[in-house]
């Protein structure tokens, strides 16, 4: 319901301003989903925000919320059933806080028929807005009639407090600090959400809300994935991704991975190949200089035999006639001295 102070209790709680005077809130706006990603900082996970407004004319619509958080869980069973799983962000609803109109009259038929539809998909944390128009009379009586539900005040505003900056909403009678615990229960709120019980809103999520959507997702892929009947299984494209199961998508993501594979290895392939050629195509070109130079350095210890003999022969030329002329001389020498 529009008008009870969501989107400033979770300023409130975050200590931020979600929208901006020229993009206003939805209660200013056409009634419609909000999505904020917000960043804490210690320690520093993300914190996404939707802000959603479903009845309309006095006439609830729930479903687009059940569409919403059914819409996360299909997010994260696909990315969860990818051969690749590496990056698996958890856009899932984890805690839905639920605004109770002040009234003073309890709750209204509306939000029992809301809450039972929605506490098996989401955990529900029922909320008093705008406790600061209640008595305290009053928001005890609320308290009791509805099951202890947190009586809470969001506020944009920073006023001072006997010399202290604080959040909270001035009247003429006096002042409701949000972030005071006799003024309201935002204090235990907000350390639930955030400080004592996040992780254990994240493990009823995935243990219990998110596992029966998984089952009974999977056990509509085993019924065949037709049925005219949802409620029995049908699986319709409208609860798949382009119109195939989850299993579907599994062995096609299959097949893509093995042909990339294959691709992948036929390339590896080729570049090895390329690679061999390469080297033997190398061994060639060594080996054929190898033998060019062999038959080179043959030729010259061809010719340099050659020159070595025909030199030898000369020697022995020059020294035979030597030998020659020198036993000429000796004969002279002796046919002289006769």
């Amino acid at each position: 319901e529009s008008g009870l102070g969501k989107s400033t209790l979770i300023n409130s709680l975050f200590l931020t301003d979600l929208y901006s005077p020229e993009y206003p809130g939805p209660s200013h706006r056409i009634k419609k989903t909000v999505q904020v990603k917000l960043c804490l900082n210690n320690p520093k996970p993300e914190a996404a925000v939707s802000d959603h407004s479903c009845f309309i004319e006095e006439m609830p619509s729930w479903q687009p919320v059940i569409d919403h958080i059914d819409s996360k869980f299909e997010d994260y069973l696909n990315a969860e059933s990818r051969v690749n799983r590496r990056q698996m962000p958890d856009s899932r609803i984890h805690c839905c806080l639920y605004f109770i109109a002040p009234s003073g009259h309890g709750l209204k038929p509306l939000d029992i028929e809301f809450m039972k539809r929605l506490h098996e998909k989401v955990n529900i944390i029922p909320l008093i807005a705008k406790a600061d128009t209640l008595t305290p009379e009053e928001c005890q009586q609320f308290k009791k009639q509805d099951r202890l539900p947190l009586a809470v005040v969001g506020s944009n505003t920073i006023i001072e407090v006997n010399g202290k900056r604080v959040r909270g909403r001035q009247y003429p009678w006096g002042v409701a600090e949000v972030e005071n615990g006799e003024h309201c229960d935002f204090t235990i709120l907000r350390n639930m959400l955030i400080r004592a019980h996040m992780q254990d809103l994240k493990d009823v999520t995935n243990n219990v809300h998110y596992e029966n959507y998984r089952s009974r997702k999977l056990a509509a892929v085993t019924y065949n994935g037709v049925d005219n009947n949802k409620n029995k299984g049908q699986l319709t494209k409208s609860d798949t991704v382009d119109g195939m199961s989850p299993l579907a998508q599994m062995e096609e993501e299959r097949r893509e991975h093995v042909a990339k594979m294959k691709k992948m290895e036929i390339e590896m392939e080729q570049v090895f190949e390329m690679k061999v050629k390469e080297k033997i195509q190398k061994l060639k070109d060594s080996e054929a200089e190898l033998q060019r130079r062999h038959e080179q350095m043959k030729k010259n210890l061809e010719a340099q035999h050659k020159e070595l003999e025909e030199k030898r022969r000369q020697f022995e030329e020059e020294k035979a006639n030597w030998d020659v002329q020198q036993r000429i001389l000796e004969q002279q020498k002796l046919d002289a001295s006769r």
